[in-house]
């Protein structure tokens, strides 16, 4: 081989191998069929993007936490490992409201049951939660990248506003200030 070609050769393996070097570690992709069944948890709480129906619909809040936000849980669904009937739904602090970042199966952990399996992924270690007490849980961040892993159980950039407890008010950001004279 000339010397040419194989200088350029060599150049461009080099700057491969420091590509390859260069990309930072990320969280193991989960097998691609688990969109086909995430993609039934889309279609069931898609409307729940807008907080109000989730209410609606029978999901209660609760105060926020760094790293999972607000939960809203439904009682009726805690024990379920149907992918359209998550127990919870995790919201964060957006400009115009609570916005939609993720979706929780939790399943109470009796005694001597394993934990549950959903999408591949074993339910994380049991934790104790308000109103249902030691549970196993199941997180998916269908609804906001994480760079740690669609399964995660934290993400590194839900956070919690100083003041938890008051939403915007959609009325005053959303209607324009407005002087008619309708006098004709």
């Amino acid at each position: 081989m000339a010397p040419r070609p194989l200088k350029a050769v060599l150049t461009v393996a080099a700057a491969a191998a420091f590509s390859l070097t260069a990309v930072p570690a990320q969280a193991a992709d989960p097998d691609p069929l688990v969109w086909t069944e995430l993609s039934k948890t889309y279609g069931a709480t898609g409307a729940y993007a807008y907080e109000p129906f989730a209410v609606a619909d029978g999901f209660t809040p609760t105060a926020c936490v760094p790293g999972s936000g607000y939960r809203y849980v439904n009682e009726e669904n805690v024990g379920q490992t149907d992918p359209e009937k998550p127990a919870a739904l995790l919201y964060e602090d957006g400009p115009y409201g609570r916005r939609l970042v993720a979706v929780e199966w939790i399943a109470k952990a009796e005694s001597d049951a394993a934990a549950p399996v959903m999408f591949g992924q074993t339910f994380q270690k049991p934790v104790d939660l308000p109103d249902t007490g030691s549970s196993y849980t199941l997180r998916a961040w269908i609804y906001k990248t994480n760079p740690s892993g669609l399964f995660n159980p934290t993400h590194p950039d839900v956070t919690c506003s100083a003041d938890q407890d008051s939403a915007p008010d959609l009325a005053q950001i959303l209607t324009p200030d407005l002087d008619l004279d309708l006098d004709l």
